[in-house]
């Protein structure tokens, strides 16, 4: 065959292909502004929500009034999340998500591992304390997250529990904490300071005596670095 007729024949089936081609990347185009719109409405939902959780309450909040606020009808909510237990999943794991944001920022900042630690430590203790404790309606909220749906409330204590190994770490390497074991220390961290993370435990150790913050920061930090 000459080299004329077989590139004739190649062109042939470049035509042949092309209108597949097109249609192939519009199929592809089409799905991925689904599911655009569809991050966008699920992410409206959360947001409506979480509002709605904040000002009548979890319980009293109803996916008929979530669908009111937003102008859809329940049938259309339930194309998202299949239950009122699964839009509280969201916002729980929304909420959480920015924690782990900031914890994340945190730990990978340069310089002193013990500033970084007594930063994360503060700041995981604030931001549960503003969103779950001060506002009495969003502390109903988690306590039933933490019944429902314990999956997303262990996938966001190992994910802190990361961050404060890895500044602990950080620490070990740089000779500012002296410890055999990063993961014990790290377990021994988290115990310490569970009642300044933890949302239910925080909310009934604000009625008892006990450390202030800083103060366990300051144990913890002195039992890291090897201090008397």
């Amino acid at each position: 065959m000459t080299s004329t007729r077989l590139n004739a024949r190649n062109n042939r089936q470049q035509l042949r292909l092309r209108p597949n081609d097109k249609r192939q990347n519009k199929e592809l185009y089409m799905t991925d502004v689904t599911d655009h719109i569809d991050t966008n409405v699920r992410e409206r939902i959360l947001v409506t929500a979480e509002r709605l959780f904040r000002e009548i309450g979890y319980q009293k909040t109803t996916v008929a009034d979530i669908a009111k606020a937003l102008q859809m009808s329940p049938a259309n909510v339930y194309r998202f999340f299949d239950s009122k237990k699964s839009i509280n999943a969201g916002v729980a794991r929304r909420l959480m998500g920015e924690v782990e944001q900031a914890s994340q920022a945190i730990a990978a900042k340069p310089g002193s591992a013990t500033k970084r630690l007594c930063e994360l430590l503060t700041t995981v203790h604030q931001m549960n304390s503003d969103r779950y404790v001060r506002d009495s309606k969003m502390h109903e909220m988690v306590a039933v997250a933490m019944e429902e749906n314990w999956d997303v409330c262990k996938a966001h204590i190992g994910c802190i529990n990361g961050e404060i190994a890895t500044v602990i770490a950080s620490g070990v390497a740089s000779g500012e904490f002296h410890v055999p074991d990063v993961g014990i220390a790290t377990l021994c961290t988290c115990a310490a300071m569970v009642t300044f993370f933890h949302p239910l435990l925080m909310a009934d150790a604000g009625h008892k005596p006990g450390p202030t913050l800083n103060q366990m920061i300051d144990f913890v930090i002195a039992g890291l670095s090897g201090s008397n």
